[in-house]
């Protein structure tokens, strides 16, 4: 009979131990947690806050609504799961774990074949001045989410800072501003969502501006303010202070890997827990899995931490399965795949942004931006905007961001396969995908994306992102800036850039209104470019040498618009 202890009883751990128990009905499984919950759903703590659902337990439920706790493991898996138990030391010569009962203060030994440790990771919380005041937290456990979710009951309190602008920062911002509370947003870099390139970050601040939200980037904190040891608001490193009762904290999270330091198994760079591709760590006797490991980042040569579910899940199912089979399944690492909702609007990435590839020195690769309709306007269309990269070598996917008000998820695990698959423009461009009105246009947003990457491939468009055009207007360069849109459109809203307005439909009439030289420098746009492309064509078929699409058009305008 095997003996097994797994660490750590969230996703990796939990699912180590079920897959363990499938593939060996026999074996001793033992899940050492130190928090008095079992199988959290950490990825669904600010929709609790946030009052998309009521009952707590539903954050520990199986899919059928029974919760996971020491008993449902006990009878339902064969599991013994110790909960409120800490692991104060392991001891690798003679593979056992000592661990603590916090509520008693007894210890007891477990011995071990296989250890798997999962201890997931702790959120940062930097010497801050003041940051022990009442009314400052994270959002990182059950407990966390308990306050913040009272908080938002009994609505008392009226303001409230975000730390960071991450993925739990956008979430919990939209948590506690449906709630009614005046929320603002703090990071310290120049943009939201690290993840996304500039461009495609700022669209999705636009959004969460719109919703009321007060949003600071490029300020980072200087510290905290209070009252008879209770927060009453924060003060910014350029000065500013903002009131507040309440101050989350999310500026990212580090591995916990203090036993294993402890117990001298390698760490990596980044803090985490060195594995193979089999989960092993540096003994081969132990596993670990989930946010204190460090994986393969398949965008690059080098590691990755990428504290996510999803991976933990799976991370933890080949920890499993190897810990008690041996090394017969592997997991390869991350393309970095990721989506984040905020309110109405949701944002996705996987593989390489532009930012990441210049970073990693790659300088063989293209990019274009695509705004489009998910679905026919008599569907009730939404808009997507997407940037794709592909490698010049070789035309492969390298990464994709979408965000929009549509179905983003589809889009990003369509690149995200596309990536896995090593799959190529050419491989897109005909893609057969499901066709129905209610679910796309004749041509997918995706496979549009692939078509226009094409066109830019093969020197049929020339394309200039906002953030170019944005900087020519700022340098007071004067290029002939042609919006191929309707006069009514243009009244409705519009750039005022110095754009001239030339229908598309009357462009081929009003040549004459072009510039003389033919070499002049002409972008053309519309409200998604694809006018705007059309008139690129007609412009390069008449001689202009020197035309452009501002790729995206005005929907993936992030400035200030006159209109």
């Amino acid at each position: 009979m095997k003996n097994i202890v797994v660490i750590g009883g969230s996703a990796a751990g939990a699912k180590a131990a079920a897959k363990a128990r499938r593939l060996d009905e026999f074996a001793n499984i033992t899940i050492v947690q130190k928090d008095p919950d079992l199988s959290m759903a950490a990825c669904g703590y600010p929709y609790y806050v946030g009052g998309v659902f009521d009952d707590r337990n539903m954050l520990l439920c199986t899919p059928t609504g029974v919760v996971r706790d020491a008993t449902f493991f006990a009878k339902a898996k064969g599991i013994t799961a110790l909960t409120q138990t800490e692991v104060i030391s392991i001891d690798r010569q003679e593979k056992k774990v000592v661990c603590r009962e916090l509520p008693s203060g007894e210890e007891k030994t477990l011995p071990y074949d296989k250890l798997i440790i999962a201890t997931g990771a702790n959120p940062n919380m930097p010497p801050i001045p003041n940051i022990e005041l009442d009314g400052i937290t994270t959002l990182s456990s059950m407990q966390d989410s308990d306050y913040l979710r009272k908080i938002r009951d009994e609505k008392k309190v009226k303001k409230a800072v975000i730390i960071g602008g991450g993925l739990i920062g956008v979430e919990t911002c939209e948590a506690l501003r449906s709630s009614g509370m005046e929320v603002t947003m703090v990071e310290m870099l120049d943009q939201l969502l690290p993840f996304l390139d500039w461009q495609m970050a700022k669209l999705v601040e636009n959004h969460i501006k719109s919703k009321g939200v007060q949003v600071i980037t490029s300020c980072g904190l200087k510290e905290f303010n209070g009252t008879d040891g209770k927060l009453t608001g924060v003060t910014l490193a350029d000065g500013t202070t903002l009131d507040c009762e309440v101050a989350i904290m999310a500026i990212g999270v580090r591995p916990n890997v203090k036993i294993a330091a402890e117990c001298e198994l390698e760490i990596g760079k980044f803090g985490g827990i060195t594995v193979d591709e089999f989960m092993q760590t540096s003994d081969p006797h132990i596993y670990a899995a989930g946010d204190c490991v460090e994986i393969n980042n398949l965008s690059s040569t080098g590691k990755a931490f990428a504290p996510m579910g999803d991976l933990a899940n799976l991370e933890g199912r080949v920890a499993g399965e190897n810990a008690i089979l041996g090394n017969s399944v592997t997991f390869p690492g991350t393309y970095r795949t990721g989506i984040c909702k905020a309110f109405n609007f949701t944002a996705g990435s996987t593989g390489l942004s532009e930012k990441m590839a210049k970073q990693e020195g790659l300088k063989e690769y293209e990019v274009v931006v695509n705004a489009s309709p998910d679905i026919p306007g008599f569907m009730g269309a939404r808009l997507i905007i997407s940037k794709l990269l592909v490698s010049t070598k070789d035309q492969r996917v390298l990464g994709y961001q979408c965000v929009g008000s549509a179905d983003v998820s589809k889009q990003v695990a369509m690149a995200a396969i596309a990536i896995k698959g090593n799959l190529t423009v050419e491989d897109l461009v005909n893609a057969d995908l499901p066709y129905a009105p209610s679910f796309s246009l004749a041509i997918d947003h995706f496979i549009a994306s692939a078509h226009i990457m094409q066109n830019k491939l093969k020197g049929r468009m020339k394309g200039v992102s906002v953030v170019d055009v944005w900087e020519k207007v700022q340098n007071k360069e004067q290029p002939f800036y042609l919006d191929g849109r309707s006069p009514q459109e243009y009244e409705e809203m519009h750039l005022g850039i110095g754009e001239k307005l030339l229908p598309i439909g009357a462009l081929r009439s009003k040549m004459d209104e072009l510039p003389e030289d033919k070499n002049q420098e002409i972008i053309c746009f519309c409200k998604i470019s694809l006018r705007g492309y059309e008139a690129a064509t007609v412009l390069q078929a008449h001689g202009y040498t020197n035309v452009k699409v501002m790729e995206g058009g005005v929907m993936a305008w992030p400035y200030p618009r006159k209109k």
